[in-house]
């Protein structure tokens, strides 16, 4: 079966509270599925998967995990269940090469993805599949591993990376409308001009910027599936930003698609 090329996506998810929520964030992600040729499948790198080596979901029927505590009672009754497919994760492992993947059959569907697609795709009839970060891998070896998923995109499968450029909870402040502290800022707009110049190189080398990269990645799991999107950018391929954003002073809500 033939496919239309797939764009692939950033989106910077934050609060699972998003899930409830109807604001400026909610509503772009909401116009996505109408800027995108219906996927077979969708993959999510998450944030919120750490792992030895790097493993995808195969369930047929993934569980919906709730990865946080201490929120509201009606976001653990928020219902988002797409189905699996052994096939189709059988189907990436076979065709990305030169990193091994590993299926596992017992993992669910974190909030990095449901509070996200059900926003896109709110029918949950599109398959979804979860693909983890390996905590041993280098952001090198990170990007590499998001080049090889390019062929993905040639099998209708929707790559969506999805974490936030900038996350950093300790500093975060809780009430709305704080300002975007001036290091948050300065990184998010860092990574921008690199994103829109292709200089991926900056951006695997970001830890290099010092000061601003441990202010704004205390740890890179947030970080990092950004990677996987940008390298999946083609010669050719425009780099479009859906919203931009930094709330409770520390926290980058960018979101981009490629395409």
């Amino acid at each position: 079966m033939s496919h239309d090329r797939m764009p692939a996506l950033f989106i910077g998810h934050g609060s699972p509270m998003n899930a409830l929520h109807k604001n400026e964030f909610t509503a772009a992600l909401g116009k996505l599925s109408s800027a995108i040729p219906e996927p077979e499948a969708i993959l999510v790198v998450t944030a919120h998967w750490l792992t030895q080596g790097t493993r995808i979901t195969s369930s047929k029927n993934p569980e919906q995990i709730y990865d946080f505590y201490g929120f509201p009672e009606e976001l653990y009754a928020v219902k988002y269940q797409p189905p699996g497919s052994p096939d189709i994760a059988a189907m990436i492992k076979r065709s990305v090469n030169g990193v091994t993947i590993t299926a596992d059959e017992d993992r669910g569907i974190d909030h990095a993805a449901w509070a996200v697609l059900k926003h896109i795709y709110p029918d949950e009839k599109i398959p979804v599949l979860e693909l983890s970060l390996d905590m041993n891998a280098s952001p090198d070896i990170h990007y590499r591993i998001g080049r090889s998923l390019s062929v993905l995109r040639d099998k209708g499968i929707l790559v969506v990376g999805s974490g936030n450029i900038v996350h950093n909870l300790q500093v975060m402040e809780y009430y709305e409308g704080v300002e975007p502290h001036d290091r948050a800022v300065e990184f998010d707009e860092r990574v921008k001009k690199y994103l829109l110049e292709d200089n991926h190189t900056e951006l695997v080398e970001y830890e290099k910027w010092g000061n601003i990269s441990r202010y704004a990645a205390p740890t890179d799991e947030h970080y990092i599936p950004m990677l996987y999107s940008a390298a999946l950018k083609e010669d050719g391929d425009s780099l479009e930003f859906v919203y931009e954003s930094i709330l409770h002073g520390s926290i980058s809500m960018r979101s981009f698609i490629i395409r």
